[in-house]
C-alpha cells in the first residue's frame, strides 16, 4: 500500500459534515467590510514575441492565472502548475468553469524545459495541460506523484520530499518547500502524494512559488534558509468560509505575514480570480490584500493582471 502523507504540526481541519452543511448554505462567512467587486481577475494577451526570448538579466515570471506560471531566467523556460483547460475538474462542472482566459496559448510557449507541480489536486496538476506538452516533458513533483503520472506514461519524473534539492541545470536548483494543504483526486486517493512549494535558485537569484497552503509554522523557516528571497508568488484567495478553508487556504493578511516571516523582497499573488472556488467575491482578494499591505508598510507585494510579466532583473 502506498505512503499516506499529512500535515506534521497541530493544525485546525474541517469534517465531511462541514462541507455538506457549507454546500447547503448552513454555513457562511460574515462579509468582509471593505469594498470589492464579483469580477474576474484582469487580464491581458501574452504575445508569443514577448516570451520568444529569456530575459536580459535576472528572471521574468509571468502569472498565467490561479497558480500557473511561466518562469524564464538562467537560460530556462519552466512552468508551475499549468492550467490550460476550461474546467479544473475530472471533466467539464460548470461552476468550475475558467473565468479568465489563459492568455497565451500553448502553441505560443517556448521550449520547456521542466514543469514544477505542487500537488496532485485539478487545479494544480492538469492532465490535458501535461500531455499536450509532451510525455517526454521533464516533470519535478511533490513526493509521493511519480508512480502515478508514471502509470501515464510520463517517463521524465523526478520526485523531491521537502527540504530536499535537485538541480534541473548547471547552476540551478530547485528545492521543495513546506506546506500546509492535503491532495486527492478521487474519493481513494486522499493524501498518497505530498504537496509543497517551489525556491529556484539560479542567476545569482531566487523565487519562491509558495504552493497551495494554510498558514504554517514553515514559512519563517523557509525566510531562515533562503532570504532574502528575490520574488514570491504567494497565493491569496479561496479562503472563505473559514471553518472550512482555514486548513488548507491562506487569506490576504496571512499572505502579507508570509512574505514578511519569508523575507520576500517582492512577491505577486496568486491562487485568486480564475476559478470560483470558495464563497468571497472574486475580487476581494487583491482588494483586502491592498488594505493589509498599506496597514504593514508593504509597497511590493501586489495582484497583477493574467499575463502581466514581472521581470526580476
Amino acid at each position: 500500500m502506498s505512503r499516506r502523507f499529512s500535515n506534521p504540526w497541530s493544525h485546525d481541519d474541517h469534517s465531511f459534515l462541514d462541507i455538506l452543511k457549507w454546500k447547503f448554505g448552513k454555513i457562511a462567512e460574515p462579509p468582509w467590510p471593505g469594498n470589492a467587486s464579483d469580477d474576474p481577475a484582469p487580464w491581458q494577451p501574452l504575445a508569443r514575441e514577448t516570451i520568444a526570448a529569456q530575459p536580459a538579466v535576472g528572471w521574468r515570471a509571468i502569472w498565467l492565472g490561479h497558480a500557473s506560471f511561466l518562469v524564464q531566467g538562467a537560460g530556462l523556460n519552466l512552468l508551475i502548475d499549468p492550467v490550460f483547460s476550461d474546467h479544473c475538474a475530472p471533466f467539464p462542472i460548470a461552476s468550475l468553469k475558467r473565468l479568465v482566459p489563459v492568455p497565451c496559448a500553448s502553441d505560443d510557449l517556448p521550449r520547456i524545459d521542466a514543469v514544477l507541480l505542487t500537488h496532485g489536486h485539478y487545479d494544480h496538476l492538469d492532465l490535458p495541460t501535461l500531455r499536450g506538452l509532451g510525455k517526454d516533458t521533464r516533470l519535478i513533483v511533490a513526493d509521493g506523484h511519480a508512480g502515478w503520472l508514471g502509470r501515464r506514461g510520463f517517463h521524465r519524473v523526478s520526485e523531491v520530499p521537502w527540504w530536499e534539492t535537485v538541480e534541473i541545470a548547471p547552476g540551478v536548483r530547485v528545492t521543495a518547500t513546506p506546506a500546509q494543504h492535503f491532495t486527492a483526486r478521487t474519493p481513494w486517493d486522499r493524501n498518497r502524494g505530498h504537496w509543497c512549494g517551489w525556491v529556484i535558485e539560479g542567476a545569482g537569484q531566487k523565487l519562491w512559488h509558495v504552493g497551495d497552503t494554510a498558514w504554517c509554522p514553515a514559512f519563517r523557516e523557509v525566510g531562515e534558509r533562503f532570504g532574502p528571497i528575490d520574488l514570491g508568488m504567494i497565493p491569496i484567495g479561496a479562503y472563505n468560509p473559514r471553518v472550512i478553508m482555514r486548513s488548507v487556504h491562506i487569506t490576504p493578511e496571512e499572505a502579507v505575514q508570509i512574505f514578511q516571516e519569508s523575507r520576500c523582497q517582492r512577491a505577486v499573488a496568486m491562487h485568486w480570480g480564475t476559478f470560483r472556488l470558495t464563497d468571497e467575491p472574486m475580487s476581494e482578494p487583491p482588494a483586502r490584500l491592498r488594505v493589509a499591505c498599506e496597514a504593514a508598510g508593504i509597497d511590493t507585494f501586489s495582484a497583477v493582471p493574467v499575463g502581466a510579466p514581472v521581470e526580476t532583473g
